[in-house]
């Protein structure tokens, strides 16, 4: 599994399915209709587009926080899936968007593997980026390139 991780071109392919599934489940989220459903289907969009942002990374701030659009969806499409077992109704439509976004914070921890070596790196690396410290100034992994190791690689 690992090697899979480390294979050219494996973080562009993650990334985009990340944001075509984010895409996905914004599109039927306003096409509902409802305040509700809008506002769901806006935080969707500004989250894939933080997604975007940060995989291309064109400012040091941007590189720092690069955890923070991940665990953001991640947490946003939790949240959405307990709203609607909690509130419904319950369509066909509505347990589609559902699997589209387990899918999601599927593909998302899949991907914080892939760039953070697992758990325990993405801990560190938001540590060392809100207190600072060495984690903090390393980049991440390059896109299309997997960590090697539990510690974060220095780019040159």
């Amino acid at each position: 599994m690992r090697s899979l991780l480390q294979a050219r071109g494996v973080g562009l392919i993650l990334t985009g399915t990340i944001v075509v599934l984010t895409l996905a489940t914004a599109s039927v989220h306003l096409s509902l209709g409802g305040l509700l459903f809008i506002l769901n289907g806006l935080g969707y969009l500004g989250l894939a587009a933080l997604v975007v942002i940060g995989y291309v990374k064109p400012h040091p701030l941007v590189e720092r926080f690069d955890w923070v659009p991940r665990l953001a969806l991640m947490g946003y499409a939790a949240t959405t899936i307990v709203g609607y077992l909690v509130i419904g109704p319950y369509s066909t439509l509505g347990w589609a968007t559902k699997a589209v976004e387990v899918a999601l914070i599927s593909l998302l921890a899949l991907d914080v593997v892939r760039v953070y070596g697992g758990p325990r790196g993405i801990v560190r690396r938001m540590i060392a980026s809100v207190l600072g410290g060495p984690a903090g100034d390393q980049p991440r992994v390059a896109p299309g390139q997997a960590s090697t190791s539990s510690t974060r690689p220095e780019i040159s």
